[in-house]
């Protein structure tokens, strides 16, 4: 019997000794469980038991560590990454202001600038965009509307109702056929900005943007439009 209760006595202190371990390494419950079944491997009565769960407390806290550095640097990576993606996005919304664009979005290339015949008094001077009547058109270039109204804007009743914009280095757009204009003269676009609705106003074949790219404001001067916004970087 006092040897038995010798045995029981002796376990308590060691006992104790790794449960306040692990609770100043300051592990949850799943470690404490842990450090138990070291124990119990250990063998009641083995001199290695303490230098073992030892050896499996250092070890339990190093691969925590390490999985937590692991979720910082990822958490790193992401927030990097989301910096850049929207860096880039800024980027790209600057370079939309400053450059050029389509004047509508989905769109099918009908009649092209230069085409001759019957519809036209003389070739056709610019490009037109097959599209429904009521599509958004939007100014390809940052400007000021110089012409807006019936009769082609001041160009004549061939055009509909028109829009015309200026744009700082000295080139015009012009926007025909329209079944709705929303700018007036003298207001100042910018580069994607609504001006108007799509439609089949004045000599018009069937429901058409038609547009153009001219050295004045007036018919006449107009150049290929799709040749320049090519030169500008705009794939039509």
């Amino acid at each position: 019997m006092s040897k038995r209760v010798s045995f029981q006595h002796s376990r308590r202190p060691s006992l104790s000794r790794v449960r306040g371990a692990v609770v100043a390494a300051g592990l949850g419950t799943s470690m404490v469980l842990g450090a138990g079944a070291a124990f119990a491997a250990a063998t009641a009565g083995s001199p290695g038991a303490a230098s073992l769960i030892s050896d499996s407390l250092a070890e339990s806290v190093a691969q925590q560590a390490a999985v937590q550095g692991k979720a910082a640097k990822t958490a790193e990576a992401a927030k990097a990454a989301d910096a850049a993606k929207k860096a880039a996005a800024k980027e790209a919304a600057a370079k939309k202001a400053a450059g050029w664009q389509t004047p509508v979005g989905r769109y099918v290339l009908s009649a092209s600038f230069g085409n001759d015949g019957s519809r036209w008094a003389h070739k056709h001077s610019g490009q037109d965009f097959a599209v429904p009547i009521g599509t958004k058109v939007e100014a390809v270039h940052g400007g000021t509307v110089v012409k807006a109204g019936p009769n082609g804007g001041g160009d004549g009743p061939a055009y509909g109702n028109a829009v015309v914009i200026k744009h700082a280095n000295g080139t015009y757009s012009q926007y025909a056929h329209l079944s709705r204009i929303d700018v007036r003269i003298g207001e100042t676009v910018k580069t994607g900005e609504k001006i108007a609705l799509s439609g089949n106003t004045g000599n018009s074949s069937g429901p058409h943007l038609h547009f153009e790219i001219r050295h004045t404001a007036n018919y006449g001067s107009a150049v290929n439009p799709v040749s320049f916004l090519h030169k500008e970087g705009v794939s039509v």
